[in-house]
């Protein structure tokens, strides 16, 4: 199963669900990330806490899901925060497509202690998820049935 997370600057969020979940996939998955406004540079704390986590950060980049043409993926994953009213990206491509909400850890102010704890919560989370849905693709769902496990364990 191909995956591709996208976000508007694909720098944080859509970086940590690529990385986390080419590391638990163990080649089962492969995911990608991109975003429709990339800001060109991975987020350091993303970069610090992946490593924190013990999940690689290497071939991490922001990019263009332009720069993704010859990858087809099955599933497209958007992970802006809709609560915090922020615009997600759409997806034209021929693929199921899913939302999983989640906040932006580069987004919070104050003590570090603080960022720590926010990009500890996010690494979490996606691994959470990923974790489920990795049973998903170990029963080789796809299309609409893709999308329905999908919404039962959480995703819009």
């Amino acid at each position: 199963m191909n995956i591709l997370y996208i976000c508007t600057h694909n720098r944080c969020r859509s970086i940590l669900s690529e990385a986390i979940t080419n590391q638990i996939a163990g080649g089962r998955i492969t995911a990608k990330s991109a975003g429709s406004q990339p800001s060109g540079e991975v987020h350091p704390l993303s970069i610090q806490y992946l490593k924190e986590a013990g999940i690689s950060v290497s071939g991490l980049q922001s990019q263009s899901w332009d720069d993704l043409e010859a990858f087809k993926p099955d599933l497209v994953v958007t992970v802006c925060d809709s609560a915090a009213r922020e615009a997600c990206p759409v997806w034209f491509g021929d693929a199921v497509k899913v939302h999983w909400g989640l906040a932006d850890p580069s987004r919070v102010e104050g003590r570090d202690e603080e960022k720590a704890t926010a990009f500890r919560a996010c690494i979490a989370e996606i691994t959470a998820r990923v974790n489920k849905l990795l049973l998903l693709a170990d029963k080789g769902l796809t299309g609409e049935a893709l999308k329905a496990g999908l919404i039962d364990l959480g995703a819009e």
